[in-house]
């Protein structure tokens, strides 16, 4: 079993998640983070870590279209394991739902 990030990450990318993840499973795109199923194991601590409710268990009925989605972008983006800033307008983006339309698909650029 593994984690995945949903669209709730899209334009929010508050980064508290990849703090005290023990496998370095986070990659970062530009709007948002994903989770390489491969490297998860499924230790639970980003669901508790993340302020918008964007991470779930592959096992969730929601998370079918967001596996595939992860284990692609994993393998296109940088690993991140130190917290940055997230965007100046990420709070406004919280509550906003279907934000898949949002994504862009660009890795972010390595510091």
């Amino acid at each position: 079993m593994t984690h995945v990030i949903t669209d709730k990450c899209i334009r929010c990318k508050y980064q508290d998640c990849v703090v005290y993840c023990p496998v370095e499973c986070f990659h970062e795109g530009v709007n948002m983070l994903v989770i390489n199923p491969d490297v998860c194991i499924d230790c639970g601590v980003c669901i508790e870590d993340c302020p918008v409710g964007a991470i779930i268990p592959d096992t969730d009925p929601q998370a079918d279209q967001w596996v595939e989605l992860n284990k692609e972008y994993s393998l296109k983006w940088p690993i991140i394991t130190v917290k940055g800033i997230p965007p100046q307008d990420a709070a406004e983006w919280d509550d906003v739902e279907n934000k898949l339309p949002f994504l862009d698909p660009r890795p972010v650029e390595q510091k």
